[in-house]
Formats: structure tokens, C-alpha cells, sequence
């Protein structure tokens, strides 16, 4: 019987000893930001269209236009699903059309609706820096970066390059820097969407040349632009 207990004894004392003891896993505790900012940088494609338009203006091919910038989000509610923003960018845009600019015998530069048939190729293209101010809703909230959103505003912008090129087959006038291209461009636009993917619009309300740029027939030029396309948001 002594035998006996010992061995039980010493059967029990090298299966405590073999146990180890196991630590509980202590997890890094995340603070979550619940005082979030949408701070985004922003890039749209859109095509790129003009309306009150001369007579017998047409388009011909793919008018692009690009823009890209950086938008400071700043919320006004406690929830900040409202905010307004406002952000800096550059914008590139396109246009392929008949509305014809050269020079005449003088030199002068003269505006006229051409026929298609008659030119090899026109375009009009735009560098500008624009200033987007814009009012926000949202459904975000701070666990999750993928929502739906209603974005509208205004945005300013400054024609800081422009050429035209009108090539009629004989000759080619180029011109840059056009002192009748209203600078100074302004108008509402609107973006709509879900995660990155947007929708935007955007309507000029300031005219692309300044006042008293006529047609060869008279006709007053009061053309303002129109883009529509995409719009991503990135954070």
C-alpha cells in the first residue's frame, strides 16, 4: 500500500509539473476617431460640351476633359454627415467643333461657324486652376469609409493657357493666349454616388469669350460650357 501511494504521489506531482501555464491574449486596444474629416483628393473625367451655341455649331469627335485636387473637409453637425468643403485643383478641357478662330489679311482675329466639310481639323483647349466650394450630405459614419453621397457647389476657376487651332486644309491658325477668352469662369455643379464611384455635372454661367466677340454674319458669341462625366473621391 505504501508502494502504491507513492507512485500515485509522484504520478500527480510530474502532471502538475508538465502543465504550463497559458496567458490570456491581451488585444491592442483601436481608438476609433469618431471626430472624422472626409478630406479627399479628388479626380473626374467628363465630356466636355457648350451651350447657347451659334447657328449650325456642331461637335465632331471626344471632347475629354480632366481635373484634379484636393478637397478640406469641414463638418457642421454632430454627426458629420453635413459639411462644407472647399479645396484647390487644375483642370484640363477639350473641345472638337466647327466654331472656327483664324486671322484675316489684317491679322485681326475673326469668329465664324464653319463648315465641317471644309476643315482637315479645329479644337479649343483650356488649362485653368479652379477653387471648388461645395456643401456635402453623406450617410458616413466613423467605422466605415463607404457611403452615399450629395455633393453640390460652386466652383471658380481661372484660364491661366488656351490655345485654338483651326486647320483648313491650306493653312493652320494657331492661337494662344486668345484676349477675347473670358479668363474668369465660374458655376454650380453637382456629384452623386456610392464609395468612390460619382457621377458629376457641372454648368458654366460666365460666357467663354467677353462680350463683344461676333460671328462674320453677326451673330453675338455666348457660348458657356458643360461637363458631364465621373468624379472619384479618394481619401
Amino acid at each position: 500500500m505504501r508502494f502504491l501511494f507513492s507512485c500515485l504521489f509522484l504520478v500527480s506531482f510530474f502532471n502538475a509539473f508538465s502543465q504550463e501555464d497559458v496567458k490570456a491574449e491581451i488585444k491592442p486596444i483601436v481608438k476609433i476617431d469618431s471626430l472624422y474629416r472626409e478630406d479627399q483628393f479628388y479626380f473626374s473625367v467628363t465630356y466636355n460640351m457648350f451651350t447657347d451655341i451659334p447657328q449650325k455649331f456642331k461637335q465632331n469627335k471626344f471632347s475629354l476633359g480632366l481635373s484634379g485636387g484636393f478637397l478640406r473637409d469641414m463638418p457642421i453637425n454632430k454627426t458629420r454627415t453635413v459639411s462644407i468643403a472647399a479645396g484647390l485643383g487644375l483642370s484640363y478641357q477639350n473641345y472638337y467643333q466647327n466654331f472656327g478662330i483664324s486671322k484675316d489679311g489684317n491679322g485681326a482675329v475673326v469668329y465664324n461657324v464653319v463648315d465641317a466639310g471644309e476643315i482637315s481639323s479645329n479644337r479649343y483647349r483650356q488649362y485653368s486652376v479652379e477653387l471648388p466650394i461645395e456643401f456635402r450630405w453623406r450617410n458616413s459614419t466613423y467605422e466605415s469609409t463607404k457611403f452615399w453621397r450629395i455633393y453640390g457647389g460652386v466652383k471658380l476657376s481661372y484660364i491661366f493657357s488656351s490655345t485654338s487651332i483651326l486647320d483648313d486644309g491650306e493653312n493652320t491658325y494657331r492661337i494662344n493666349n486668345n484676349d477675347a477668352i473670358n479668363k474668369f469662369q465660374y458655376g454650380p455643379y453637382i456629384s452623386a454616388g456610392y464609395n468612390t464611384w460619382n457621377v458629376y455635372l457641372y454648368y458654366g454661367l460666365s460666357p467663354l469669350f467677353k462680350d463683344g466677340v461676333t460671328t462674320l454674319t453677326g451673330e453675338k458669341v455666348t457660348m458657356k460650357t458643360l461637363n458631364a462625366g465621373l468624379i472619384f473621391y479618394i481619401l
